[in-house]
């Protein structure tokens, strides 16, 4: 790949924002983005079987911000913290036997969801409100892909209809705002850079 192909990569916020790339920089920014979504993951309304949290959010603009590949290992490493014992879930939950939760599914689409939406941002779709919108939606759809299934095994449930009242229909419209807000925010941002660049 040229010089010239390299540079015309649409590029995404961290690459704005950090312009110097390294493996160090890579790694800090891996680590910025688990922090992040740990420290959302607190802002919780209690719902059962799984509740509504600012981890979606957090996901949303951590695979926007970083890229496809960074985003996916910001989450991984989120993962794997709280599977350590470091209470980065929901409520400061953490430790393997979170593994047997009915929201540990959901956690693991956040993988998924933030290298969609990273994906979605190294194609530029997040510096126009309507692209980002339709990433960030996908982003918002994938945890549920994951996650009922595994809420239901957990529970035991067979019945769709009590699977969809407990694991889907209370979050389509939080997650249709979270996704609207990221939505609205990241072409703000590219605007705010692009008029910093200009100056």
């Amino acid at each position: 790949m040229s010089t010239a192909a390299v540079s015309t990569r649409p590029g995404v916020l961290a690459d704005r924002l950090v312009r110097r790339s390294s493996v160090l920089t890579d790694l800090a920014l891996v680590l910025s983005g688990t922090v992040v979504v740990a420290l959302l993951a607190q802002v919780t309304i209690p719902l059962w079987p799984v509740p509504i949290t600012g981890q979606t959010l957090a996901v949303m603009v951590v695979g926007g911000a970083l890229g496809l590949r960074r985003g996916a290992a910001a989450l991984s490493t989120y993962l794997l913290a709280g599977l350590a014992g470091l209470p980065v879930f929901a409520g400061g939950l953490a430790g393997p036997a979170y593994l047997l939760s009915p929201t540990f599914g959901f956690i693991l689409g956040f993988i998924g969801a933030a290298a969609l939406a990273g994906w979605a941002a190294e194609r530029a779709w997040d510096r126009n409100v309507v692209l980002a919108m339709i990433g960030f939606g996908l982003a918002t759809v994938v945890p549920f892909v994951f996650g009922v299934p595994w809420m239901a095994a957990v529970l035991g449930m067979s019945d769709p209809a009590q699977i969809l009242a407990a694991g889907v229909t209370p979050f389509i419209v939080p997650g249709l705002i979270k996704a609207g807000i990221a939505a609205v925010a990241f072409p703000l941002v590219w605007q705010f850079v692009r008029h910093v660049d200009t100056k």
